[in-house]
């Protein structure tokens, strides 16, 4: 359980690292294998990791910062939840669940250690929402499969879930924050983020 957890880290990481905030038309396949490749890339470019640790990681968030759609993924994170919510509360629950998301996995990232990513089908779910599929092979040739569900807005292609091993990135925290707004308000909810981003 924690080397899957370990490997959700790092892809969710890669991935979070993989979409500009504009990215180039085309579909939503094309448009993860290219920025994949890129991000890859220049992870392995010289001299990268012999930049102070600091200053990857800022240049890791500022990559992060424009890259999900932090209000699709925290509204679908929260699922029924997110109508107990203020128009405050709701800004104030993105800002701070996108922090958390840097902070977990900005360390992650750092981690890749060249393993080979295999890209496969794009499946419709819905109108403008695909899943990409994808398999991580590691170097002791295990196969860990990854998808990534998508959302088009505005002509681009924009990453609102990711699953790894069965594992959906949204339901891991729905459930995580169900269990909160059961017992507890919203604003405690938000607290409890607060916290656990100033860790």
């Amino acid at each position: 359980m924690r080397e899957r957890v370990n490997w959700m880290a790092m892809v969710i990481g890669l991935l979070l690292l993989t979409f500009p905030c504009c990215a180039a038309a085309g579909t939503a396949g094309e448009t993860v294998q290219a920025e994949v490749n890129k991000i890859v890339t220049a992870i392995k470019t010289p001299g990268f990791k012999d930049q102070p640790r600091e200053k990857q990681i800022t240049d890791i968030r500022q990559i992060i910062n424009a890259v999900f759609d932090y209000s699709e993924l925290s509204r679908r994170t929260l699922g029924k939840g997110w109508q107990k919510f203020s128009g405050p509360q709701k800004e104030q629950f993105i800002a701070l669940f996108s922090e958390l998301l840097e902070n977990t996995y900005a360390d992650r990232v750092l981690a890749y250690t060249d393993e080979k990513i295999d890209f496969g089908d794009e499946v419709e779910l819905k109108q403008n929402r695909v899943e990409v599929k994808s398999t991580i092979v590691t170097k002791a040739n295990q196969s860990v499969p990854l998808n990534y569900r998508m959302i088009q807005k505005d002509g681009s292609w924009k990453v609102y879930d990711v699953v790894i091993e069965g594992i959906s990135l949204v339901q891991n925290y729905r459930s995580q924050f169900r269990e909160i707004l059961a017992q507890k308000s919203p604003q405690d909810l938000i607290t409890t983020l607060e916290e656990k981003v100033k860790k």
